[in-house]
């Protein structure tokens, strides 16, 4: 169905697409008092409400949207979009299946797509963004989303190809750029130095998008061994995010050690537990810490079925908390339920890799007592760099200044102590990721036999899973085990000097002998 806009509602759309978010609204409220039943006036103040930290207003308007157009496919993508960004994944998956028909036009397949990405359902994302490409060729933005979803999937060569198309179409595309770096180990006869640094020279209006082009400059200088030209990109690609964000670290910091405070035995033995039998697994800790490795061997056993990076136990531990008394029992079936309707496991045993359950584990022992958490930890220095030089785009607030760096790991190492202090032994696993390259077969049989599984000569062909992976490592988990990563931090030993002074500072006794020079 065509969907005729206004022309307010048409330079609305601009504005936001230009990051305007004021004039964006100024023009949604113009265009409701002509017409308050507006569905795409609705839609965009949706996606502001959310930019303003406002998730309960989000979801107002996006209902409000969906309400007054529904057969705009647009503003029920939306509607499903604020219902899975807040947390809602059920809600979400139902309201984008039935969005899927309406989705006729490459721009609402794109969009459709993109949400189906967010919920783990990459098959129909895949499917739609080829549709999207197929109608639009040259639409840079939907070549760009179907190589991320590619890349996603083990698509590599066909990521690569349709970055150099978007990047063809837009060569200011920072994000193609940097996707495009990522997707394999450049060389000196192949690579694309000279093209990014063009780019660089011919200016960037937007700090950010420098700051992208600046991380895939550093990765490719890095594949060729130039550790000092990689690492000042680095440093002033992390210097640029830092001076445009807002973070504050010592609440961050207070956040963690206030539940190290809170969360002491006492207070976790007098927890009312649940009686729920299921027994996921949770893998967590720090990002490029491992926990992928740790996630695609566990995920190759015949019994164990991956839901990837959810969130969903953080969502429902918030929504519990606002009930007038604990329960532990209602929680992990809240939890158990998200991951039905949406994932819908087809295997005995599901797997859980968001990164911060970390946080969450004393919570997690009390709603599931049967769980597995396995803490992923691997020398602070070679995470150090690993995390430095990432490209987050803007997640993972810590990670970009080297100090602020050192005071996080610090207290996720404390964090994760204090875990293994307090909970059963039968509960948490520690696994060091320098122990997993060493000896691949010892750690992953300790890893199955603290699962309570018969072990599976399979889980050692973990680079052989098809499964997708939306993680920084989607790339590197394609490969055979390997070794290089481990020690990596030396090639920068002298630039990395104030996060470990920080370290010794801190924390000296996580400065062992594998950390000195």
């Amino acid at each position: 169905m065509k969907i005729t806009l206004s022309k307010t509602v048409a330079a609305a759309m601009a504005a936001f697409a230009n990051g305007d978010v004021a004039s964006t609204e100024q023009l949604c409220k113009a265009e409701l008092d002509r017409n308050p039943k507006s569905g795409r006036a609705w839609a965009l103040l949706a996606e502001t409400a959310w930019l303003r930290n406002r998730p309960d207003a989000a979801r107002i308007c996006a209902d409000r949207a969906a309400t007054h157009s529904p057969d705009d496919a647009l503003c029920q993508i939306t509607r499903a979009k604020i219902m899975h960004l807040r947390g809602e994944a059920a809600e979400a998956l139902n309201a984008a299946q039935s969005a899927a028909p309406l989705a006729t036009s490459p721009v609402a397949q794109d969009s459709l797509a993109a949400v189906f990405g967010l919920l783990g359902r990459h098959a129909q994302a895949l499917e739609l963004s080829r549709c999207a490409v197929a109608a639009r060729p040259d639409e840079a933005q939907f070549l760009f989303n179907l190589a991320a979803t590619e890349r996603m999937l083990g698509a590599l060569d066909a990521a690569e190809a349709h970055c150099d198309a978007a990047i063809a179409r837009r060569p200011n595309f920072a994000l193609a750029y940097y996707l495009r770096s990522d997707l394999r180990c450049q060389t000196t006869t192949r690579n694309h130095i000279e093209e990014i640094r063009d780019r660089l020279r011919q200016g960037v209006t937007n700090a950010l998008d420098e700051a992208t082009l600046r991380y895939a400059l550093a990765k490719e200088f890095e594949d060729l061994q130039e550790d000092a030209r990689a690492f000042a990109e680095v440093a002033a690609a992390a210097r640029l995010w830092r001076d445009n964000m807002r973070y504050d670290a010592k609440a961050e910091l207070t956040f963690v050690y206030r539940l190290i405070e809170t969360q002491n035995t006492t207070r976790l033995a007098s927890l009312p537990k649940s009686r729920l039998d299921a027994s996921p697994i949770f893998v967590c800790g720090l990002p490029r810490s491992g926990t992928t490795l740790a996630e695609r061997i566990l995920a190759s056993h015949s019994a164990i079925e991956s839901i990837g990076e959810t969130n969903y136990f953080a969502v429902e531990s918030t929504r519990a908390a606002r009930g007038s008394r604990a329960d532990f029992g209602a929680l992990g079936a809240a939890y158990l339920a998200a991951i039905e309707s949406v994932c819908a496991p087809t295997k005995n045993r599901i797997l859980d890799k968001t990164l911060e359950n970390y946080l969450y584990c004393g919570l997690i022992h009390a709603a599931l007592p049967r769980a597995k958490i396995i803490l992923i930890e691997r020398d602070p220095m070679d995470m150090a760099w690993s995390l430095y030089k990432a490209h987050f785009n803007g997640k993972f607030l810590f990670s970009y200044d080297l100090q602020e760096l050192a005071d996080y790991c610090v207290a996720y190492r404390r964090l994760a102590e204090h875990w293994r202090k307090t909970l059963p032994s039968a509960c948490v696993l520690t696994v060091r990721y320098e122990d997993i390259v060493a000896d691949i077969a010892t750690q992953s049989r300790r890893m199955i036999e603290f699962l309570g599984l018969p072990w599976e000569d399979g889980v050692l062909r973990f680079h052989e899973s098809r499964a997708p992976s939306a993680t920084a490592s989607a790339v590197q988990i394609r490969r055979p085990l390997y070794d290089t990563s481990v020690g990596k931090w030396r090639r920068h030993a002298q630039a990395l000097e104030p996060f470990r002074d920080r370290l010794k500072q801190l924390a000296p006794d996580l400065v062992t002998d594998m950390t000195s020079v």
